[in-house]
């Protein structure tokens, strides 16, 4: 079953030396699976999961043939209708935490206004499934964490206050914005595992965005790699290894492995014809 799919997204900012196109021709299908876009920095990965909940503010300027969320085209949405989408259907879990919880509002205040401005619920039943959902993303003596404040917390816990507070409404897509990036190993594992069951349990599709390909390799279904704002290769994450395209085995052999040590790593070499060909498409 389709839940998004995306034909022919484009995102633009004017500058002094002309139009700059950041995302250049992506189109793609997500289901109920775990899809990555992978790529360097400035390849127009988090662009595209803004692009999708039109969070890109003018200058910038976003078109595409169709974002269609299962039948209904988001592009053709007023701001007000898009509000409704934005963590009700959609939610989006950015990279630091920091940065995306209020510092002034305790947690509980914040997962509590998230969660009532998608439903009609009385303030103790948000305070009731506030509870719930910072358990479910196993956080312990969780009353102590709604009375606090977001610097209290350490990266892991807030990233995990940020999953409850997107999921909390039920969405039908989650994106994760390089949700790990900033935790140390021990602590990716188990926010992974928390996104891998409640995305399951609850049936949701996953974009999930990372720079890491061994990462990737082993949480998701497909891989989406962009280079320079296009899609060049899609396959299946069991498969990455085997990938074709000379950029993504650029990116694979620049990784230092365990099993196959070596004095130097490749430097990852570009060729200019990547940029001008024509977008792989990523729809099934």
């Amino acid at each position: 079953m389709t839940l998004l799919d995306v034909q022919n997204l484009w995102v633009k900012f004017p500058s002094r030396q002309g139009v700059f196109d950041a995302v250049r021709g992506v189109s793609f299908t997500l289901g109920r699976e775990r899809l990555a876009i992978v790529g360097e920095s400035g390849s127009g990965k988090s662009m595209t999961g803004r692009a999708i909940l039109r969070l890109i503010r003018p200058p910038g300027i976003v078109t595409a043939n169709e974002i269609s969320l299962q039948g209904a085209d988001l592009m053709q949405k007023s701001e007000r209708q898009m509000r409704d989408v934005r963590g009700q259907r959609i939610s989006m879990v950015m990279q630091d935490p920091k940065f995306s919880l209020n510092p002034v509002m305790t947690i509980g205040q914040q997962i509590i206004e998230a969660y009532r401005l998608h439903s009609k619920a009385s303030k103790s039943e948000a305070y009731t499934k506030a509870l719930e959902m910072l358990q479910a993303v196993s956080i312990h003596n969780a009353e102590r964490v709604m009375r606090a404040y977001p610097h209290e917390m350490s990266g892991g816990m807030g990233q995990r206050i940020m999953i409850a507070m997107m999921l909390i409404p039920n969405p039908e897509i989650l994106i994760a914005d390089e949700p790990t990036s900033a935790l140390d190993v021990s602590v990716q594992r188990q926010v992974l595992s928390i996104i891998d069951a409640l995305v399951t349990d609850r049936g949701m599709g996953l974009i999930f965005i990372s720079h890491d390909l061994n990462l990737v390799a082993d949480f998701c279904d497909r891989v989406l790699i962009m280079y320079s704002g296009r899609i060049v290769e899609v396959c299946d994450a069991k498969n990455l290894q085997n990938a074709q395209h000379p950029y993504t085995r650029g990116l694979l052999n620049s990784l230092p492995r365990l099993n196959d040590p070596r004095k130097k790593l490749e430097v990852l070499s570009r060729d200019p014809s990547w940029s001008n060909a024509p977008s792989v498409s990523g729809r099934i």
